[in-house]
């Protein structure tokens, strides 16, 4: 299953403290409050952008909340005005839908392209959002085109671009990514590295929503005992967060005995 991520490096001594508890309530699930603190100022296209990608994580994560994620989403689209601020928009309506046919709910594959695609077109190679839209775009390619290749090539202009800017929540997502694709093509050692430091990366951030499904990625490039090791801390984070992410269930199963 896709990892989700959203462009964020956690708590800063710099950050204020609006957004400060914001993260704090994301990186604990709490998606619904965190975008509450952000309604009364949701007029503003950059903090009604984030409200959008919030309650679309939370749908990522919980397969609920569509309707919610629709509505601001349509919000942020209507007060975009800047060419960054309408592809920011874009990125998520893209996710959004890439979201929707990822879990079932509905094809909306086209639409993901073809919002992502309009993204791509408002926002400059440098642009803040681009790194986080690379990754999106490899997403699409992976899970929706069945594309490895370009998958790879995607997250690595992703993975330079979190680099570039510090963003180190996107940064444990590329690692993870690209890990999986060497995991696939039976790349263990390379498969290991990317996995512990997008688990490094989650811890150190505090991200405990993404803990979970981070652990779960190492321990199927890990033997056992270690392999075992993880998965039961992974399952034990999933209990703690009720269910959550509801995508990571079948994975963390117990596996019967030999």
């Amino acid at each position: 299953m896709a990892d989700t991520a959203m462009s964020g490096s956690g708590t800063t001594d710099g950050d204020d403290p609006l957004q400060t508890a914001v993260w704090r309530l994301r990186s604990r699930g709490c998606w619904t409050d965190a975008a509450a603190l952000l309604a009364p100022t949701a007029d503003d296209p950059p903090v009604a952008a984030q409200r959008a990608a919030l309650l679309i994580e939370r749908c990522l994560y919980t397969e609920k909340g569509w309707p919610e994620a629709e509505d601001a989403l349509r919000a942020a689209e209507a007060v975009a005005r800047a060419d960054d601020e309408r592809g920011a928009a874009a990125c998520e309506r893209g996710y959004l839908a890439y979201a929707a046919t990822l879990h079932g709910v509905r094809d909306r594959a086209d639409e993901a392209r073809a919002a992502l695609g309009r993204a791509a077109a408002l926002l400059g190679p440098a642009a803040p959002g681009r790194a986080l839209l690379d990754f999106r775009r490899g997403l699409l390619a992976q899970y929706l085109a069945d594309s490895p290749e370009a998958a790879r090539a995607a997250y690595r202009r992703a993975h330079a671009g979190a680099t570039a800017q510090g963003d180190a929540l996107l940064l444990s997502s590329t690692w993870r990514h690209l890990a999986g694709l060497a995991l696939r093509e039976g790349e263990l050692s390379e498969a290991r590295h990317g996995f512990a430091e997008s688990l490094r990366l989650r811890e150190e951030l505090g991200y405990l929503v993404g803990t979970a499904p981070a652990l779960a990625a190492l321990a199927d490039a890990e033997p056992e005992p270690e392999a075992g090791r993880l998965r039961a801390e992974a399952r034990r984070l999933f209990r703690l967060l009720g269910g959550v992410p509801t995508w990571l269930a079948s994975q963390l199963a117990p596996h019967p005995a030999a």
